[in-house]
């Protein structure tokens, strides 16, 4: 067969979100695919400083990161888009006037609210960035930084609306369900990044398979010929999806790519 390009999400896509690994079955079949020729990419909403070690340990031959805006082939960054610095910190202090509360990412780093939040997933995410070392030098309160995305938390006390309206003009949030919001740079999306890499190898839309589980997949899935739903994925996806493999941990993507003929 051609030579195809495989986009990977990566929580409840490659990486478990029960057993926090990759099973082995799914690192067989990737390597697998990497020996036949294929190009094996990560494409994630996460930043570059936030992908887990052991999704960086295994060979991919890039990561698309921030939902588009961060992408990378072997050592090379291919392009880079930052929200500037000023609209930044208007954004955060947009985000304390509307009571919404939320998590900055950046390509080095990320920075949470140095006060204890109402917000219990909230305060969850906290716990796990600083268990990998993360969100622990800078806090959000300061807005002395340069970041890429954000991802906020709003309730019955938050103005979302208000907040929305005030980023439209350069921020899309994308709904990740209990009033959760994966706000992205506009004009960027998982979509966008694998248009980029198949434009820089000239290869054709027939040639992507994208491997999926949520609703910051939706452009990708939109975009490929051939996608890839995990077994336990958001419904938005169904309209776009190819193929429902598995679960991740029930040898889902083994399944998938030994479908497609890919190893």
């Amino acid at each position: 067969m051609k030579k195809a390009a495989l986009f990977f999400d990566i929580d409840g896509t490659i990486l478990s979100e029960i057993t926090k690994e990759i099973p082995q079955s799914a690192l067989d079949a990737m390597l697998a695919a990497k020996k036949a020729g294929h190009l094996l990419f990560i494409n994630t909403g996460r930043t570059l400083c936030s992908i887990p070690a052991q999704i960086k340990q295994f060979p991919f031959d890039g990561f698309l990161c921030g939902c588009g805006t961060y992408l990378t082939y072997q050592d090379e960054i291919l392009f880079a888009s930052s929200i500037p610095e000023q609209r930044g910190r208007e954004i955060i202090r947009k985000m304390m006037e509307c009571k919404i509360e939320g998590i900055i990412e950046a390509v080095d780093d990320v920075y949470l609210p140095e006060r204890i939040s109402r917000f219990d997933r909230l305060e969850s995410s906290k716990r796990y960035f600083r268990s990998e070392g993360l969100g622990m030098e800078t806090y959000l309160e300061t807005g002395n930084f340069i970041y890429d995305k954000l991802f906020v938390y709003a309730d019955e006390k938050s103005d979302k609306e208000a907040f929305f309206k005030f980023i439209e003009k350069d921020i899309e949030p994308i709904d990740r369900g209990e009033n959760t919001y994966e706000c992205i740079q506009k004009g960027y999306s998982k979509a966008t990044a694998c248009e980029f890499i198949m434009n820089k190898f000239r290869m054709e839309r027939e040639q992507a398979y994208v491997f999926g589980d949520s609703t910051n997949d939706i452009s990708m899935f939109e975009y490929a010929v051939h996608t890839v739903a995990m077994g336990n994925h958001a419904e938005e996806l169904d309209p776009y999806t190819e193929y429902v493999t598995a679960k991740v941990e029930e040898d889902g993507i083994a399944r998938a790519v030994r479908h497609y003929g890919l190893m």
